[in-house]
């Protein structure tokens, strides 16, 4: 014996609201969702995304690893002569 009405109403046109400004429609349960960020406002989507070191993390992550020392990754060690 198959179960009705179990599922939620399904609203093909819910509208997404972001700052008071409809954005995008969607299929949802929901009529309405709200959000704060999306595609169109995210740094990463719009290009103005900056990735800020504050707190030296990579610095930190090359000294532990012992690949801090830039300027010894820069220039090559001479080879070793050979004494006879």
């Amino acid at each position: 014996m198959p179960k009705t009405d179990i599922h939620p109403t399904w609203y093909p046109e819910a509208k997404v609201i972001c700052n008071g400004e409809v954005v995008m429609t969607v299929g949802s349960t929901q009529p309405e969702i709200h959000v704060e960020v999306w595609s169109g406002n995210h740094p990463f989507f719009t290009g103005t995304q900056k990735i800020i070191d504050a707190e030296g993390r990579v610095d930190r992550f090359l000294r532990k690893y012992g690949m801090g020392d830039k300027s010894a990754q820069k220039t090559p060690k001479a080879p070793k002569a050979d004494k006879k």
